[in-house]
């Protein structure tokens, strides 16, 4: 059996039948370890991460979560298994609190809610401020706090994140990358796509 949380084995992957977007990818992510994943636009970044969430069609290959096989599985069954996900875009629900959004990550386990939301509020001590507040009033700053706060609802052993700096001032995406850093210094494997290589170099 593996020792990685995250294998990675020879995957072809694409969104329609005629284009692969992956062909033959490998990757491996250790339990605790921080990797990076950077390149340019359209160089299937994002597809990869949504490859080992079984969001596109994998022709072949395989995705391995602990040892055990899981590709193809669906995104639920990941996330009851161990893996959070926050998406580029679209990673919060807009007309929900913030409460409301952090309580929708432990939708699956709700005994954990009271010790996973102060938790949160630990970690994204302004989300603590806001918890009654809708997300669509917030910053894309404190929205992006609230996606990883989601994530980590259900004590996840890796958390993939895709561009989590994307459209942050510099100041932000500080905040947010030191965030990530005390994440992962928790033990929570990371996998991290990033287009800006100079910043993403400075974390993992």
């Amino acid at each position: 059996m593996s020792a990685n949380v995250i294998d990675v084995e020879n995957v072809v992957a694409g969104y329609t039948p005629e284009v692969n977007i992956l062909n033959g990818c490998n990757l491996t992510v250790a339990p605790g370890e921080f990797v990076g994943i950077i390149g340019p636009n359209g160089a299937g970044k994002s597809t990869l991460l949504k490859a080992v969430l079984g969001l596109v069609n994998i022709r072949s290959g395989q995705v391995l979560l602990n040892g055990d096989e899981i590709t193809g599985k669906k995104p639920y069954e990941l996330v009851a298994r161990g893996v959070g996900f926050v998406p580029q875009t679209n990673n919060v629900f807009p007309s929900l609190t913030v409460r409301e959004n952090l309580e929708m990550g432990c939708f699956l386990r709700s005994e954990l809610l009271d010790e996973r939301l102060a938790y949160a509020v630990e970690l994204f001590p302004r989300l603590g401020e806001r918890l009654d507040q809708r997300c669509g009033s917030l910053s894309g700053g404190e929205r992006q706090m609230v996606a990883m706060g989601r994530a980590l609802m259900l004590k996840p052993t890796v958390l993939l994140l895709d561009e989590p700096s994307a459209g942050l001032s510099p100041a932000l995406q500080d905040q947010v990358f030191i965030q990530c850093k005390a994440i992962n210094a928790t033990g929570v494997a990371i996998l991290m796509v990033e287009q800006n290589a100079n910043r993403c170099l400075q974390v993992v």
